[in-house]
């Protein structure tokens, strides 16, 4: 593959290049951040998504007071992720597949086209500290992956921003207990993205169980409103009736009858 056809792939250029340069700091877009340190991505997060603490402390596998006591007495010194291992709060392995979770779902929505242009702060870091560090390459490879799931599963992204809005099950229709429990709380004025802050899931993971949900007629799929006709208005001169030129057509009746 060609140097251009590679940025031309690319999901976000500026991100190839910044892992080229081994660069570190906070790329900065409308939809998210991610922190990178030696070109690597070390964290990211963005308002489209729960945090780290959402995942962790929604699902159960962290007490809120232990998540605040971290922020409180390592925040500081960007060793929150290191205290709460330390102090027993987590194990190893159980903090690093949440945060790995989070960074490619933060990710996905910062990357999104519509982040609008992306700015980058130089030797930026995050509080959390050090977890784990993903290339770039692979953050931008598992963003196309899932952007094209989506459309393979359901390929109206309205749903996304959408309240979800429940439909009953037909006779016989399985529903799983994960969907069980989403359509649960879809009360028709959630959109995904409220969902995922209540269950304490990732937001990519919600959008994708709404769009099956929707494929298998169990949530209502909203439709763009239709177009208006276009009305197309001529002008006078070509909508008033026209009056023929008598004379001209006397002088034509004559020329002809001379010729006879």
């Amino acid at each position: 593959m060609t140097a251009f056809a590679t940025a031309a792939a690319a999901v976000s250029p500026l991100l190839t290049r910044l892992a080229a340069e081994r660069a570190t700091g906070a790329l900065l877009r409308d939809r998210g951040t991610l922190f990178l340190q030696d070109g690597r991505i070390v964290h990211a997060e963005s308002p489209a998504t729960p945090g780290l603490d959402v995942l962790l402390t929604t699902g159960g596998a962290l007490a809120p007071e232990r998540w605040r006591e971290a922020v409180d007495r390592a925040g500081a010194r960007g060793q929150v992720a290191r205290f709460l291992v330390d102090s027993g709060g987590l194990a190893d392995g159980e903090l690093e597949i949440c945060h790995l979770a989070a960074i490619f779902d933060a990710a996905f929505f910062a990357l999104s086209p519509g982040s609008g242009p992306s700015r980058f702060r130089r030797g930026a870091t995050h509080w959390i500290g050090s977890v784990r560090s993903v290339p770039a390459a692979a953050v931008e490879r598992e963003t196309r992956r899932r952007r094209e799931l989506l459309d393979a599963v359901w390929p109206y992204p309205q749903l996304d921003t959408a309240s979800v809005v429940p439909r009953a099950a037909a006779p016989g229709q399985t529903v799983t207990a994960r969907q069980r429990l989403l359509l649960a709380h879809a009360d028709g004025v959630r959109t995904p993205a409220d969902l995922a802050w209540v269950l304490g899931r990732p937001a990519f993971h919600t959008l994708l169980d709404v769009r099956r949900l929707a494929a298998a007629g169990l949530v209502e799929t909203p439709h763009p409103p239709a177009r208006a006709p276009v009305v197309t208005t001529l002008p006078d001169w070509m909508t008033q009736t026209q009056s023929p030129d008598v004379a001209l057509l006397r002088r034509l009746r004559d020329a002809l009858e001379a010729s006879l």
